[in-house]
């Protein structure tokens, strides 16, 4: 086993503390360096005090900090929908019914295509610094094509999600097409997915049906998830507190008991700021939800109609100069956040922080602090990574030696 020293580093973020408040300065060192080994954290302290190690990356004054942790993208797909957002930024509403044209077109792609462009877009977003990310199936919605989407989004992506209750797709009967998704469709994908998930909202699912979505995938194993309260107000957000989901996702439109059931749970609020703009719907309240003392992350819902970014810098700018969050909060949304909201915040295999014994998955800013994500946005600030311990460049001309 080699062990590198990566020393320079002028403020390290490790979200090692239990809490992202701004007065737990735990989880900002300065002048600090790390140690890896083996794929893992091996040591982390004051540069003057860095141990000999069989290599050495100065950084020269930059800050690192965890990989992103992109806990809600749809990368399985095919096709392009830039007329649809064309015309959404001419005036026309968004609308749950939206991804026929995905649908059509992600039918008609082979395995292989899938799994070439969803590795695309998972080197784009390692390229901003994203070094763990899940993804989902929900653009076949029939048996073969959302077993095609779960193989594919297995071999891409770190955790996988089934969203076979995304629509109901045209000249099928509503019952039928839950008895598919809850029976052979969910029986067939269950081997390559983690998670359950189905979109609750006007125009695609009531609660009664997500419940017997989520409580189907349950009973296969799988955790649970959900679209929740994005289109509109609705039981979105308690039907996911009631079943202990891990994670309710969008979470635009919140009444007080929304909030207080958020806050009163170990669910996470997932928030896509991205996704917000590109649609135009209102911001979730995140302020609200994080003083109330709710968990909440960060995510880029990366797909082909309504946020077509997978960068995770953007999602963290925009919630710091939009929607009322500390920088600091905001990259604790996503990173230590997030790993919460996929189980994996804890635990050999936790992402989201850098801790002692745990995964060397980080990113080194062209930058001497974190507040330049927010400060400098929309520039790309990443210069390198480390996924388990190993390196990558994404901005070759951009090394560390200076």
């Amino acid at each position: 086993m080699t062990a590198e020293l990566i020393t320079g580093i002028a403020e390290l973020t490790t979200q090692a503390a239990e809490s992202s408040h701004d007065s737990h300065d735990d989880n900002r060192l300065a002048d600090a360096a790390l140690v890896i080994e083996n794929g893992r954290i091996a040591w982390i302290g004051p540069a003057a005090d860095a141990p000999a190690a069989d290599s050495e990356v100065n950084v020269h004054g930059r800050a690192v900090l965890p990989g992103w942790v992109d806990t809600h993208t749809h990368l399985v797909f095919a096709g392009d929908r830039a007329a649809e957002f064309e015309a959404r930024m001419a005036g026309q509403r968004y609308a749950a019914g939206g991804i026929a044209t995905t649908v059509a077109a992600t039918r008609a792609a082979s395995e292989a295509d899938l799994v070439a462009n969803a590795r695309r877009l998972r080197r784009e977003a390692a390229a901003s610094g994203t070094t763990f990310l899940e993804t989902k199936t929900g653009y076949g919605l029939d048996l073969a094509t959302e077993l095609r989407g779960a193989r594919a989004a297995a071999e891409v992506a770190d955790v996988v999600t089934f969203l076979g209750a995304h629509l109901v797709p045209p000249g099928i009967d509503r019952r039928d097409y839950l008895d598919l998704v809850t029976g052979p469709m969910l029986q067939a994908v269950a081997p390559h997915v983690d998670f359950i998930d189905a979109f609750c909202d006007t125009g695609a699912f009531d609660v009664d049906e997500c419940r017997e979505v989520l409580l189907a995938g349950r009973a296969a194993g799988l955790g649970l998830r959900l679209h929740g309260n994005q289109l509109g107000a609705g039981g979105g957000v308690r039907l996911a507190v009631e079943l202990g989901c891990a994670s309710v996702d969008h979470c635009n439109h919140l009444d007080d008991a929304d909030v207080d059931a958020l806050a009163g749970s170990d669910t996470v609020a997932t928030l896509l700021p991205a996704c917000d703009l590109s649609t135009r719907q209102p911001f979730p309240p995140a302020r609200r939800l994080l003083d109330a003392g709710a968990h909440i992350a960060l995510a880029s819902n990366c797909n082909p109609g309504t946020s077509y970014t997978t960068s995770m810098p953007f999602c963290v700018a925009t919630a710091v100069l939009q929607m009322g969050l500390t920088v600091r909060e905001a990259v604790w949304a996503a990173t230590r956040g997030a790993a919460r909201a996929v189980g994996r915040e804890h635990g050999p295999d936790a992402v989201g922080s850098l801790r002692i014994g745990g995964r060397a998955d980080l990113q080194v800013l062209d930058a001497p602090s974190v507040a330049h994500l927010a400060y400098r946005p929309g520039v790309p600030l990443c210069v390198a990574t480390w996924t388990e311990g190993v390196r990558a460049d994404p901005h070759a001309s951009r090394d560390l030696s200076t």
